[in-house]
């Protein structure tokens, strides 16, 4: 029997899930496995034994990069969480609390939307003595806005419905509006937006990690190893560099099907796909 579209969606979102926990739990037994040095061992090719191979301090890359992984993945739903957060506050904010308010909220949208976004990263992270803490300050504080903005059109349109206006002439106050009648409204767009934040949040930490802006170089962050292997793939070390960006591909791909997956299972109007 042919499995409808949301079946399909639900498989992958399963899937995705349980890869995603695997990796991130895995990382965190291996994470003593992967800083241990065996010159012995050094410069290996991928084999049955080391299946990423080794680099030149003998290090196993396939703990490590699981390690890295586990460690993006944390920063990544850390990140993306405070993100979600800040944007379904203002959000709501900008659409109930007056015109004022709006402006105040689409000014600093638009201010930060303005910024490339790389910069405004870095800059973050950089002001808030990099780090874990300052790589999750970094992401979570450049990508609320469009999450942000996605809610301020959604209450705009609800307090036009009849619903709202009949609670407004009932005498509830806005925050009792926004909490009882909108929150329940918005928790779909709200969690499909927090998952679909988690792709973007861990190729920028890893990018400012590449660049020497984020975790420190003792941590086996995807950017650092990504970073520290560019000077041996002249050498033909290509596994150090290749494995690794493979497999934060994978992860990044994964949270996006996984977040399309939920959006489509989420979504009233595809009940009978």
């Amino acid at each position: 029997m042919k499995r409808n579209q949301r079946q399909r969606a639900r498989l992958l979102l399963i899937f995705a899930v349980l890869f995603l926990a695997g990796v991130a739990i895995a990382g965190r037994f291996c994470s003593e496995a992967a800083m241990a040095t065996d010159f012995s061992r050094k410069n290996l090719a991928p084999c049955l034994r080391y299946p990423f191979g080794t680099d030149w301090l003998g290090r196993n890359m396939f703990y490590r990069t699981l390690t890295g992984l586990s460690m993006s993945i944390l920063i990544g739903v850390s990140a993306a969480a405070v993100s979600a957060v800040v944007a379904l506050l203002l959000g709501i904010a900008a659409a109930t609390l007056g015109k004022r308010v709006d402006s105040a909220v689409t000014f600093v949208i638009d201010m930060v939307m303005g910024i490339p976004h790389i910069l405004l990263l870095i800059l973050i992270s950089y002001a808030a003595g990099k780090g874990l803490k300052g790589v999750i300050l970094g992401v979570a504080l450049s990508h609320w806005t469009s999450l942000g903005r996605l809610i301020r059109g959604e209450v705009l349109q609800l307090k036009e419905s009849e619903y709202i206006q009949i609670a407004e002439k009932l005498g509830l106050s806005r925050a009792q509006i926004a909490v009882k009648h909108m929150l329940p409204h918005l928790l779909p767009q709200f969690v499909v937006g927090l998952v679909l934040l988690f792709p973007h949040a861990i190729l920028h930490e890893s990018s400012i990690t590449f660049l020497g802006f984020g975790l420190s170089a003792e941590q086996p962050a995807i950017g650092i190893i990504l970073s520290e292997s560019m000077k041996y793939l002249i050498t033909g070390k290509w596994w150090l560099a290749v494995l690794p960006g493979l497999m934060l591909v994978l992860t990044v791909v994964l949270f996006d099907v996984g977040g399309e997956a939920l959006r489509k299972l989420l979504d009233p109007g595809s009940a009978h796909e």
